[in-house]
């Protein structure tokens, strides 16, 4: 559940997720897709297959790892968004009562915080004498953001933002450091007697 109180009017708001519908943080499903690529890399081969040399062990653990850490990444980096992108993207019709046509919202995943961002938004009247300038991409958009959205023009006039702790996630960005490490170790220890083998005397 939201609660918002509109300094313009004093209003509270109220809106809270529809149970009718499903709504998935893009983060997460990115991260998991990298994860399960990392996975398919290990298991995609016969149980008793045998490597033939250390390179191409090095070449498995290289793969994996760039997975890994886009899964990592994506937990760490959140996605920069224009405006018109937080309007037009599906969280906009996962509320009961439907948002207002002045409010944005956005949720985002950062390290191991969910945090939420609500944009209260002011029409720019064709007739205003503000220089109008759209605003780029951005983590978290400052009052005065301006852009156009269904032939309207808006700007930000003020910003909340929320965030809470999920401990799950600092869980997931612990397995993640381990496990690039494991990897790491392995790739070191296959390299040290690639280059044993490879030795040959005079």
């Amino acid at each position: 559940d939201v609660n918002l109180k509109m300094p313009r009017n004093n209003q509270l708001l109220h809106f809270a997720f529809r149970e009718d519908k499903q709504w998935k943080l893009q983060q997460i499903q990115d991260a998991r897709n990298h994860v399960n690529q990392a996975i398919y890399l290990l298991m995609n081969r016969d149980v008793n297959y045998q490597f033939k040399t250390g390179l191409e062990v090095l070449k498995l653990m290289d793969a994996v790892m760039l997975q890994l850490s886009r899964a990592r990444n994506r937990l760490t980096t959140p996605a920069t968004l224009t405006l018109p992108e937080i309007a037009s993207s599906g969280l906009t019709k996962m509320f009961t009562p439907t948002l207002p046509p002045d409010i944005l919202v956005n949720f985002y995943i950062n390290l191991n915080k969910l945090c939420l961002t609500i944009y209260q938004l002011h029409v720019l009247q064709p007739s205003t004498t503000k220089n109008f300038k759209p605003a780029g991409g951005s983590v978290l958009h400052n009052p005065g953001a301006m852009f156009e959205f269904g032939s309207q023009r808006y700007e930000v006039s003020h910003v909340h933002k929320v965030e809470c702790v999920v401990p799950w996630l600092n869980d997931a960005l612990v397995f993640f450091t381990v496990s690039l490490q494991l990897c790491q170790q392995l790739k070191d220890k296959i390299s040290v007697f690639s280059s044993y083998w490879n030795y040959r005397p005079y």
